[in-house]
């Protein structure tokens, strides 16, 4: 390794994209490509730096397994942050093989921390956990470890653990001081801020007030009868339902709760859960059907019964009912939250994420579209997603890699 591809690497590690680019932006060889498509990825462009680390790892030759194993590191991070989630992680795999085979455990490590970080971002947070376990943070480079916290705290606010979020944060922070890194200490901070942000509303009693991540959890934990509007959920201190794969019984489960300790009449049940203004007897007659269903499911813990002008709410173990819903009232508040990270998503990546049709997230899209909610860039295949103005900063893409003298 020459003096300038050296100097080039030190530079990339330290988050100077253009004083890399000083060094190599006139060079061909395989190693200067590499660095200059890293060094693009970090500038944000990524469709270049795709390119040329395709040219870098066909440039090396097949004996040099190491180089284009870290080739293929780089371009999965592009893919990643490029929020192109369907990508095969095959490539990925074999490359982190590859990097343990060889000896080059901080790359490795890399590699198992982006397979982290997508499974978090597609939701399957046991996964995501699964391949963290694996790592040995103390064995990281700063910058490395400062990105595995914030996957750790990723994780964390998920599921509600908001003093586990807070600590991996502040781990992340030290790393990324350790680091140096103006764009990681940056995206540590953007992460801060989402515990100080509205993560719900609560609704009781006729009354509304916002709560942030922690008051949620508390709630959550509390010996309240909630009707969990975020995730389609009903529990109470013993036991919770899961609502979401019937969203008639859940707008049921949630006018309910909402107009506790009073009822609610028949007509108001009816356009809630039917969408519809003029109720006739077939609805009535669909209604009992669908609040007989409620009360079968919610039957350990509480009881729906019939008034004298419709159906009243009555937690069996409970004495205070309330219902956390979305910050946002909108019928597209998953889209939104998803967008809000400030990256350029696919309507693909996004039905990924969500766990639904590509086709209802495309709708979805065009909705947000009309109302000047989101905007687009590129077209076709190429079409990207993106809330205006652009919240947050672009994630440092670094591939760690030890240098002579380390």
């Amino acid at each position: 390794m020459d003096s300038l591809i050296t100097a080039a690497a030190r530079a990339l590690a330290a988050g100077d994209p253009l004083g890399a680019l000083k060094r190599v932006a006139l060079r061909d060889d395989a190693p200067a490509l590499a660095l200059r498509g890293i060094a693009m990825a970090q500038l944000g462009d990524y469709v270049r730096a795709k390119a040329l680390l395709r040219r870098a790892a066909r440039a090396f030759s097949p004996h040099e397994s190491m180089a284009r194993a870290r080739c293929a590191v780089a371009e999965a991070e592009i893919a990643l942050v490029s929020r192109d989630l369907g990508e095969p992680t095959k490539a990925l795999d074999a490359a982190r093989a590859t990097l343990e085979a060889h000896g080059d455990h901080a790359n490795a490590a890399y590699a198992r921390y982006l397979q982290a970080r997508r499974l978090l971002l597609i939701g399957r947070l046991d996964d995501a956990e699964h391949a963290l376990a694996e790592l040995e943070p103390a064995a990281l480079p700063p910058a490395s470890r400062g990105s595995c916290e914030l996957v750790v705290a990723g994780i964390a606010i998920r599921r509600l653990r908001t003093a586990a979020a807070r600590a991996a944060l502040v781990r992340a922070e030290q790393a990324a001081r350790q680091a140096g890194i103006p764009a990681l200490m940056m995206e540590v901070q953007n992460a801060f801020l989402v515990l100080d942000l509205p993560a719900a509303r609560l609704i009781a009693r006729g009354d509304e007030r916002l709560l942030q991540l922690d008051e949620v959890e508390a709630w959550l934990a509390s010996t309240a009868f909630v009707v969990d509007a975020c995730r389609y959920v009903v529990r109470d201190a013993r036991s919770a339902i899961s609502l979401e794969r019937r969203p008639v019984l859940f707008a049921l489960a949630r006018t309910l709760a909402e107009a506790w300790p009073n009822d609610v009449p028949r007509a108001t049940l009816i356009a809630c859960a039917f969408r519809t203004r003029h109720a006739d007897e077939s609805h009535r007659a669909r209604l009992r059907v669908e609040v007989g269903r409620l009360r079968t499911l919610l039957r350990s813990v509480a009881d729906i019964s019939a008034t004298k002008h419709g159906f009243a709410l009555a937690p069996h173990h409970a004495s205070e009912v309330v219902v956390l819903a979305r910050p946002v009232d909108d019928a597209h508040a998953a889209v939104l939250a998803l967008l809000a990270d400030g990256e350029a998503w696919s309507s693909s990546a996004l039905a990924l994420a969500l766990g639904t049709s590509q086709r209802s997230v495309q709708r979805a899209l065009d909705a947000l579209a009309a109302a000047h909610k989101v905007d687009s860039l590129g077209r076709g295949r190429a079409r990207r997603w993106m809330t205006p103005p652009v919240p947050g900063f672009p994630t440092s893409l670094l591939l760690p890699a030890p240098f002579p003298g380390d």
